[in-house]
């Protein structure tokens, strides 16, 4: 006897009134097909046996005959399902013993449109904590209990003591589908970022339904900074896949941080596969988007007037880091 049909016939075990292992191979129990003597409860005339590797029901009362594959699909459908695919996937069914390939239904996510909870700008605290550093309230949300209220989008914490208040950034795909969200904390904390995918297969990138592919794209660091950035998305994560806006005229968009190695680094790489790149000019003293929009300067016309690429983007780079 193989070892799917042991397993099942263990399975169904519990279902079968007085069974018992008679010897390797042989099982004994009281038939559930037509209820074995009714004047002798203590009769078991069904039996398990094997035949040239495939194992069979045979019930010496009403004479039924059946292969364990439709003895299970008579006396339980769902173990049945399981048990066929597991045949199915194993690919050892037997000679004579015909297992029908599963029909597997799959369905795609359904993801929602929009969150269950007010907007940033409904909370005191979420919306002075935005509009002082000019970012519009409407277009996030706020929980005062994040990791209560992420479960019950998606099991994530293991426990939700000492809880906190976040800002929830949503992020959508391109048909504005829902697919994950990041929880920005309002005070000191050192996670100031948490990101939560409810779809793991999407990329990690804000803003992705509000862009035109047809139009260059902005990249920046961060989901505030893109609000100032016409036509821009922001990774939600070192791991934000941009394979998934190949073939859009992409600009890279960093920090204005010339210490920062990482940064650094990133530039660097931009350049060496000759992608377009925003160098800042040196009377640039702000480190990002965000603040340079507070000391006053005009964004979108800096970051038109300072996009290099190749040579061009080399030589700005080399000044821009010594800086």
């Amino acid at each position: 006897m193989d070892l799917v049909d042991s397993k099942y016939i263990g399975l169904v075990s519990s279902r079968l009134q007085k069974f018992k292992k008679v010897k390797a191979d042989l099982y004994n129990f009281r038939c559930p097909i037509c209820g074995d003597s009714q004047r002798n409860k203590n009769k078991t005339r069904g039996y398990f046996y094997v035949v040239k590797n495939n194992t069979n029901f045979k019930c010496h009362n009403c004479g039924a005959s059946l292969s364990l594959n439709n003895f299970l699909k008579k006396i339980d459908t769902a173990l049945h399902k399981q048990y066929t695919l597991e045949k199915f996937k194993e690919g050892h069914t037997g000679r004579g013993f015909v297992v029908e390939a599963p029909k597997l239904e799959f369905s795609k996510p359904v993801f929602r449109k929009k969150l269950d909870l007010p907007k940033a700008s409904e909370d005191s605290d979420a919306k002075r904590y935005l509009e002082n550093r000019k970012i519009n309230s409407e277009k996030f949300y706020f929980t005062n209990t994040f990791k209560k209220w992420v479960n019950t989008q998606k099991q994530t914490f293991d426990t939700i003591g000492r809880d906190e208040a976040r800002i929830i950034i949503p992020m959508y795909d391109r048909d504005k589908n829902l697919i994950g969200f990041q929880g920005r904390s309002l005070v000191p904390n050192p996670v100031k970022y948490i990101t939560v995918m409810l779809d793991e297969e999407a990329p990690k990138i804000y803003g992705l339904e509000t862009i035109d592919e047809q139009l260059p794209v902005y990249v920046v660091e961060g989901p505030f900074d893109s609000t100032f950035v016409d036509n821009s998305v922001a990774l939600c994560g070192s791991d934000g896949d941009l394979g998934y806006l190949k073939g859009s005229d992409l600009i890279f968009v960093y920090d204005n941080e010339p210490r920062n190695r990482e940064i650094v680094g990133r530039i660097e790489r931009c350049i060496e596969r000759n992608e377009k790149v925003v160098i800042w000019p040196s009377n640039i003293v702000e480190k990002d988007i965000n603040d340079m929009v507070l000391a006053g300067h005009h964004v979108m016309s800096m970051l038109k007037s300072n996009t290099y690429s190749g040579l061009e983007a080399k030589i700005k780079f080399n000044t821009w880091k010594k800086i």
